[in-house]
């Protein structure tokens, strides 16, 4: 299987909306470091499996809706908790609307809020 990875940093405000979040219920910041990771069996006519400056493109548009934005107050978290999983489905859900998937089996977006902590949301895009 071939994949492909780009990454990028991107610093985000939220606060979590859980019982007793302790301090993490209060705004503050992250540098997320985003991994966009495709999967897929088969290599196009270029010999690519999907077009960096495609993926990369997407990031962009990724990081001008979110940077040094709160979470919490943009529509897509309303009635969720802006949690690092959270953020790693909206991640997902923005780069598959935004890249060619054919031939994709696999699309990937780690989040991650630290150096230590991250999380990831994995599914099959829809082509």
């Amino acid at each position: 299987m071939y994949t492909v990875t780009v990454v990028r940093p991107l610093v985000a405000q939220h606060f979590l909306t859980v019982p007793d979040p302790g301090p993490e219920g209060e705004v503050h910041s992250h540098r997320f470091r985003l991994e966009v990771e495709l999967a897929g069996e088969e290599l196009n006519e270029y010999d690519y499996l999907v077009d960096i400056d495609d993926v990369e493109t997407a990031l962009d548009a990724v990081e001008t809706r979110y940077t040094d934005e709160t979470l919490n107050d943009l529509p897509e978290f309303e009635g969720y908790n802006p949690s690092v999983e959270r953020f790693a489905r909206v991640v997902h859900e923005r780069v598959a609307d935004a890249v060619s998937t054919e031939g994709i089996d696999r699309l990937t977006v780690t989040v991650w809020e630290d150096d230590v902590a991250n999380a990831a949301y994995a599914a099959a895009p829809s082509t």
